[in-house]
């Protein structure tokens, strides 16, 4: 919570957004719309990097106007003005054993494949598809960390989440933060002109690595913890209050 502004012109602002830029119906609120618009005037970037699939963002981003340098599936995608300008795909044999695992744990779960978001089922024929994310939605503590572990012993898979309950998996080296490294480089800019804003671990790297992190006010801990300042709730539209303290 020591963050000094001195030296640090924030240039480009990344959001997350549920938890954080989405209040708890899934709205953007008019005040953190006035407060995107009005950093975008002072000549500030603002980007979209979530873990949503572009066809559930898109028409967030499109209201936004923040179709620019859209990452998207936690930087599974990069998109541009509706551009593919990169993909990072899991490996469909990983999707078919994570997804034989939800069976064995009689889990709930959820597949991003590149053309559609499968909830609870899956086509007959996974191996014939292309996937970007699967996921776990998983009450039973015990059970969502014996998961975790065989996750986290396969040094191809990449795991984080996005709720307290779930477990978020993406090929491994693909998260949020390497996505707005590239997105950066793009636009010819430095990490440490980066404000990022998030509220779980799918957030947490990119939170680390800005030179501003700002964690939600109803951020899970360990976020809350990595990050340079606390804003408050996304209820309390945190993601204005934070734009406002530090932009504008």
């Amino acid at each position: 919570m020591n963050y000094s502004q001195s030296n640090r012109e924030i240039k480009l602002i990344a959001l997350d957004m549920d938890g954080t830029l989405l209040n708890n119906q899934q709205e953007v609120s008019n005040s953190n719309r006035e407060a995107i618009s009005q950093a975008k005037e002072k000549g500030v970037q603002v980007i979209l990097c979530t873990g949503r699939s572009i066809m559930t963002c898109h028409e967030y981003a499109k209201s936004l106007n923040l179709l620019s340098n859209l990452v998207t599936v936690n930087g599974g995608e990069i998109w541009d003005q509706g551009k593919l300008l990169e993909r990072n795909a899991l490996q469909s044999e990983q999707v078919q054993w994570m997804w034989e695992l939800s069976q064995t744990y009689g889990t709930k779960y959820w597949a991003t494949s590149i053309d559609r978001v499968w909830r609870n089922q899956m086509p007959d024929n996974i191996l014939a598809h292309q996937w970007l994310k699967f996921g776990y939605d998983i009450d039973d503590t015990e059970i969502r960390h014996a998961i975790l572990k065989q996750l986290k012993d396969k040094p191809f898979l990449e795991t984080s989440n996005s709720s307290p309950v779930n477990i978020e998996i993406n090929a491994a080296g693909i998260n949020k933060a390497q996505a707005i490294t590239k997105v950066c480089d793009r636009l010819n800019l430095s990490l440490d002109n980066v404000m990022a804003i998030g509220d779980s671990l799918n957030d947490i790297l990119m939170i680390q690595k800005s030179g501003l992190g700002v964690a939600m006010g109803n951020a899970q801990e360990e976020v809350k913890h990595a990050a340079d300042w606390v804003t408050i709730t996304n209820q309390e539209d945190g993601v204005a209050e934070a734009i406002k303290q530090w932009v504008l």
